[in-house]
């Protein structure tokens, strides 16, 4: 039913997206990164989360992590996880499919100031064979409260080259 309620609400909203699907999985970074021919970073993923009580949803790019104290400050609280179950509760998207798109619940969400390195970025569209390419602009007017710096880019986690 996600990946329905995803295409209604694009239908209504940004009737000129179209979904792209590969016809294989695009449940990880990873796997949509090979699926869609593009690099890791260009992968939207959506984290579902709770600060201070309140769930949100964090897009940011496929490579990038939660920097803890960057998170804390830009989100107003230490960010936790939602597990499978309340993802889906809450987003109407199980895992691997999570996108701002069709949500069962009106959540806020944020983008990560890391999206702004590509023209166009690919987050999922409410299951996980499914994706859409959009400009990380036109995302923030669509569905984001704003942008945020809260993630550390593949360059500055411990252990890079």
């Amino acid at each position: 039913m996600a990946h329905k309620d995803v295409l209604n609400w694009l239908a209504a909203h940004a009737p000129d997206i179209s979904v792209i699907v590969p016809g294989v999985s695009t449940a990880t970074v990873a796997e949509a990164a090979a699926a869609l021919g593009v690099e890791p970073g260009r992968i939207a993923k959506t984290l579902a989360m709770r600060v201070n009580g309140d769930a949100l949803l964090l897009v940011t790019r496929g490579d990038a992590r939660l920097d803890n104290p960057k998170s804390r400050a830009a989100l107003g609280g230490k960010p936790r996880m939602l597990d499978a179950d309340e993802t889906l509760a809450l987003t109407g998207h199980a895992v691997g499919g999570v996108c701002p798109f069709g949500l069962l619940t009106p959540l806020p969400v944020w983008l990560d100031v890391s999206l702004r390195a590509y023209p166009t970025v690919f987050p999922a569209a409410g299951s996980r064979e499914t994706a859409v390419e959009i400009a990380p602009d036109r995302l923030a007017a669509l569905v984001s409260r704003g942008w945020v710096d809260a993630c550390k880019l593949p360059e500055t986690l411990p252990g890079s080259v």
